[in-house]
């Protein structure tokens, strides 16, 4: 079970992501696009589906979104209303910055017999305006045993700043039992604050926690745009293989597996608590199908 695995801080733990469709949709197609999903999905070896509650990033970046930002539906009424045959438990992110207080502890503490996974997500950029701070977010959820919080962790702002592991190690003193990385490509990056995490928890006696890194096939070179345009640290000797690969997305499988691949070898013999979380950005069936081969992929791997 997935509370058991993280309360033990499991190696091994795979999720499977998705973003619920947009908002605009009307429920028949809403109803046609979640069957599908359900369909690719509900057969997975997996312990959690992880759902996406995402925002407008454009206070992040000033260039020009490559996909114009759209606004999806809720993911705890996507996964009440049109998951249900998917029994796996669901890690619902949650952009506290659009909720007050009260909306957000109402849903903490609703179903109180029922376990909840959660990621909270602060704000975009220090000069964005929230209803709600993360750190205030994470005060709402604790001594709450039925809720199990995640956090977010990105790599790549340890290759600049070197503190992504000491932000990991606030959000545990927060309540944050696991966390799930944004897209990974740099493997130096996701090493690098591996290590620094490592040593730290070693010198302070603080168990580590499970870190899920993310992994997404790239099909086209519009979706390496937008990964780009989202902050994913590529390496510029990994964007040239992409660019000028025969099969772009084939090349990105491989590439996302190799890159698992060490840092699990390496994790491994470190005794590093992590697993892997897939998803596809794109919505294009050929990206879709190929995440989740590289799922599969990454489950061999788990299993040797």
């Amino acid at each position: 079970m997935l509370k058991q695995k993280l309360l033990e801080k499991q190696s091994g733990i795979l999720t499977y992501s998705l973003t619920p469709p947009k908002a605009t949709n009307p429920h028949e197609k809403l109803l046609e696009i979640s069957q599908r999903q359900v369909e690719r999905i509900r057969n997975l070896d997996i312990d959690a589906l992880v759902l996406y509650d995402i925002q407008d990033e454009s206070e992040r970046n000033n260039e020009n979104r490559p996909f114009p930002f759209i606004s999806t539906v809720d993911p705890v009424l996507y996964s009440r209303e049109y998951l249900k045959e998917i029994s796996v438990p669901k890690i619902i992110y949650r952009y506290v910055g659009k909720y007050d207080a009260e909306e957000l502890s109402s849903w903490i503490h609703s179903e109180p017999e029922t376990d909840k996974y959660s990621v909270f997500v602060g704000a975009a950029s220090s000069t964005q305006e929230v209803r709600l701070r993360l750190n205030d977010a994470y005060a709402l959820a604790r001594g709450n045993d039925h809720f199990t919080l995640g956090g977010v962790t990105m790599p790549e702002r340890h290759i600049k700043n070197q503190n992504e592991h000491t932000r990991i190690l606030q959000k545990q003193e927060y309540g944050c039992s696991f966390f799930i990385s944004q897209v990974t490509y740099n493997i130096e990056a996701s090493k690098n604050m591996l290590s620094d995490y490592y040593y730290a928890c070693k010198e302070q006696g603080i168990k580590m926690a499970p870190i899920l890194f993310t992994l997404t096939p790239c099909g086209s070179l519009q979706t390496l745009e937008f990964m780009q345009w989202l902050g994913i640290s590529i390496p510029k000797w990994l964007e040239n293989d992409l660019k000028h690969s025969e099969d772009i997305l084939e090349k990105s499988v491989a590439l996302s597996k190799e890159v698992f691949k060490e840092l699990w070898a390496y994790a491994c013999e470190k005794k590093i608590p992590i697993g892997c979380n897939i998803e596809s950005l794109s919505v294009r069936k050929l990206e879709i199908e190929a995440s989740i081969e590289l799922l599969k992929n990454i489950k061999e791997l788990f299993a040797k």
